[in-house]
């Protein structure tokens, strides 16, 4: 059996009730009372046992004590639980103290102190303390705590009601604070959190996650050895509707020549404050009609200062543009720290610092960190690239690499986005000249230090081009819509290998197909291709081209990796296009129902096709294939007939030239020469010819092969040829006393005669003289005839006699 006794000057009752929820198989005897619960009220004694061996399972209970510190004096000092002995039940302790609003109260907690918890949360060992302050009739309440935290004491303005759950098992005796008497503090309440060392505390607003009461104010104080560092981070707040006043947050920092510091919670708290500091939360007048709330959960961290914390980095994006840098912890942002792990800051000066730090382009930032291990942050970049008219953007090459102003920090870069807008009829092209790219499939992993993924989209669609990293075959993509490509990094590889990005970008006219390809195979590797949207198919009604570059020297071997392109249509079909880029190629052709070709050679540049029906349900077009490509062998067949043939050509001109340079050897004949530049007109009388000597082609001798025209008399002579000679015939016409003399050398060198002017014709000389020059022909002349000839035919307008002079006057 159990016995409570109770002393009236204790005002203290006890009340044993049922456990909400759990039905009555035990109850309370009093002698041979059954009774459900048990109500003892000051000066009582009562002797009770239980019906069951477990009451723990059914019954809890509550201690009461009221506290009158209007009326009478106040009883500080520690607070004991009283009564002792009672029955092994979970327990509540509560003591409700009254006091006036123009005092305070104070608790003051024993160590190990408490610590916050929020709604719903539960105690490690099932301990907790809640924190009631009393204002008038109102209530508010403080907050819920846990043992072992850094809360040390809680002043309060009036009364105060405080209460101590303990489990039916704990083994506490005492209370753990006591109750202390302080002038009014002028605020709802003010907060104590001793740290010593490096820790992270979190503390709520009164009322939480409730509002916060109507133009009130309420104060922590953080006490902190000056040789630590604490930094403020707001979590979680709302406001509320302000008819006067503005909610706002003042800190007060020792040795700051700006005290109070005052800030909004929508800004970013202090950071890297040097030992204790106060905070303040203060209210505004509600509207009436939609009052809000106002409610704020924060963190507050200290830690030791870092050995680098006055080294800055310089961060220079004065030149950049449409561009943002984002500093993080790794995981950011859908993974967040807990509050118990380390904490890394970034700094834009010393007491703006953040777990999270965005520059913006445009600006030169110097930075620093609070973190002991760096390794723990990463770095993501935006980059927008747009082009509004097509003349201005069409000649510009855009580099899509990272700045140096990144690369040069000692964070790891994560991930770094370009966003390519372009406008209709204006497409995107990504090239990669030297280093070229690999696609990422299954057979062919990528195992750089960084890939690119690239998402060609509209507003209403998104195509996933696919995952590409530097070292591969493709030069060239071209896509149809708004590009995304976004560089993720693995490792610390990426550092060493930024130096070499050779990703460009420009804007292009428009293009049929959704997306096209430039491939040029590496001769030493099997190239793997694949179409878009590998996981979820090609969207219906959409083509994709691959333009594949072949060496003349050597040949492509194509082949698919499947037979069929696994999709039935629901309307239209799926094609796939093969077709070699050369005159008179005939173009392949598969349709969805019927098989893929098999692997075969290509000897020239070819395109490969694929263009998408709209597929049945449950069924999507991938298509992947594969190049190759040999050195081109020659039949030796082939070989040995060109080789035989060239040698009976051979043999053929060798035997011609023989028989005809015998033939020639045998004819050496004495050949007259006319010479046709002699002045042979006759001066004073004009058109007595309708044609010049020289367009009258009367003096013109051809040159021809003796031995053709004249076979004849060369059988006559026996092989010797003895030409016919003109009888000379006097001219019978007048003479004068002189021969007309020819014209000066400069004034003859200028003469020229055309048959197409309409001038008249020089008069003729009294006497033609035709002069002729005998010469022996030597063997060699006669093969180059021809071509003397030919020269000689066309230039009539200085005879060979002055030429001979001219070249004596050279000499």
């Amino acid at each position: 059996s159990f016995t409570i006794s109770l002393q009236k000057v204790d005002n203290t009752t006890v009340m044993i009730k049922l456990r909400p929820g759990v039905p009555s198989s035990c109850h309370i005897r009093i002698k041979s009372v059954i009774r459900s619960e048990l109500n003892i009220k000051p000066g009582e004694n009562v002797t009770f046992t239980f019906t069951c061996s477990t009451p723990e399972k059914y019954f809890i209970m509550e201690i009461q004590k009221n506290i009158d510190c209007v009326s009478g004096p106040c009883p500080f000092g520690d607070v004991h639980l009283y009564p002792l002995r009672l029955p092994r039940l979970n327990r509540t302790y509560i003591w409700d103290v009254k006091a006036s609003t123009k005092a305070g109260l104070e608790l003051k907690f024993s160590a190990p102190w408490l610590r916050q918890i929020g709604p719903g949360e539960t105690c490690p060992d099932f301990i907790s303390y809640n924190i009631n302050s009393c204002i008038d009739k109102a209530t508010v309440n403080i907050g819920t705590f846990c043992r072992n935290g850094s809360v040390s004491r809680v002043k309060l303005l009036g009364g105060v009601v405080m209460s101590l759950h303990l489990p039916w098992n704990s083994p506490l005796t005492t209370s753990g604070f006591n109750i202390a008497n302080r002038a009014s503090i002028k605020r709802l309440c003010i907060i104590e959190s001793t740290l010593k060392g490096e820790s992270s505390i979190t503390l709520m607003s009164p009322n939480y996650p409730l509002g916060f009461p109507e133009d009130e104010l309420m104060t922590w104080q953080f006490v902190i050895p000056s040789s630590m560092r604490a930094s403020v981070f707001f979590h979680n707040y709302s406001l509320s509707n302000c008819e006067r006043k503005e909610e706002r947050v003042e800190y007060y920092i020792p040795g700051s020549l700006s005290n109070p510091e005052v800030f909004k919670l929508s800004d970013s708290q202090p950071a890297n404050i040097a030992g204790s500091f106060n905070m303040s939360l203060q209210g505004c007048d509600q509207d009436a009609q939609n009052p809000g709330i106002l409610r704020l959960l924060f963190q507050v961290v200290v830690q030791h200062p870092q050995l680098d914390e006055n080294v800055t980095h310089l961060v220079d994006l004065s030149k950049e543009r449409n561009m943002t840098v984002t500093i993080h912890s790794e995981g950011w942002p859908g993974h967040t720290p807990l509050m118990s792990e380390p904490i890394c800051l970034i700094c834009k000066d010393p007491r703006t610092c953040d777990r999270v730090l965005t520059l913006a382009s445009g600006a030169v930032y110097r930075i620093s960190f609070l973190c002991k291990d760096l390794s723990r942050l990463r770095i993501t970049a935006e980059k927008g690239i747009s082009c509004v008219d097509f003349w201005r953007c069409q000649k510009k090459i855009y580099s899509l690499s990272v700045p140096k102003a990144i690369t040069q920090l000692p964070i790891q870069l994560h991930r770094f986005i370009w966003k390519l807008l372009a406008p209709d009829m204006i497409n995107i092209e990504i090239t990669s000249p030297s280093l070229k790219l690999q696609q990422h499939i299954q057979e062919q992993r990528c195992n750089k230090s960084y890939s690119y993924s690239i998402v060609s989209a509209t507003p209403e669609t998104e195509l996933y081009v696919g995952t590409f990293c530097p070292g591969g075959s493709i030069e060239k993509i071209q896509m149809r819509n708004n590009v995304t490509i976004s560089l993720k990094t693995f490792g610390k590889g990426f550092i060493n290998e930024s130096n070499t990005q050779d990703l460009k970008m420009s804007f292009v006219p428009h293009i049929k197909d959704e997306c096209t390809f430039t491939v040029s195979p590496n001769p030493k590797a099997k190239v793997e291709l694949q179409s878009p949207n590998p996981h979820y198919g090609l969207p219906p009604y959409v083509s994709i081209s691959w333009y594949i570059v072949v060496p003349s020297k050597q040949i492509a071997r194509l082949g698919f990796s499947k037979d069929r392109m696994g999709i039935a249509c629901e309307t239209g079909h799926a094609y796939v296009n093969i077709k070699e880029e050369t005159p008179g190629a005939e173009e392949t052709v598969r349709r969805e129902d019927e098989p893929l070709p098999n692997p075969r050679n290509m000897y020239h540049n070819f395109w490969v096709n694929v263009s998408n029906c709209k597929p049945v349900d449950r069924t999507q077009l991938t298509l992947q294939f594969w190049v190759t490509l040999a050195d081109k062998q020659i039949d030796l067949g082939i070989i040995l007939g060109i080789v035989a043939g060239a040698g009976v050509l051979v043999a053929i001109g060798l035997t011609v030239c023989c028989v005809k340079k015998k033939k020639k050897k045998t004819q050496n004949p004495m050949v007259g020469v006319y010479n046709a530049n002699v002045n042979t007109q006759m001066p004073g009388k004009k058109g007595l010819f309708t044609k010049g000597r020289q367009t009258s082609e009367s003096h013109v001798y051809a040159v021809i092969d003796d031995a053709v025209v004249y076979g004849h008399l060369l059988k006559e002579s026996n092989g010797s040829i003895a030409p016919e000679v003109d009888v000379y015939r006097p001219f019978d016409g007048p003479v004068g006393s002189l021969p007309p003399s020819p014209p000066p050398f400069s004034f003859r060198k200028d003469i020229k005669f055309s048959s197409n002017t309409e001038e008249e014709p020089p008069p003729l000389t009294d006497t033609e003289h035709d002069n002729y020059t005998f010469a022996h022909q030597k063997s060699g002349q006669l093969e180059d005839n021809g071509d003397a000839n030919e020269k000689d035919k066309g230039d009539t307008s200085m005879p060979l006699l002055e030429s001979k002079e001219q070249d004596g006057l050279v000499e």
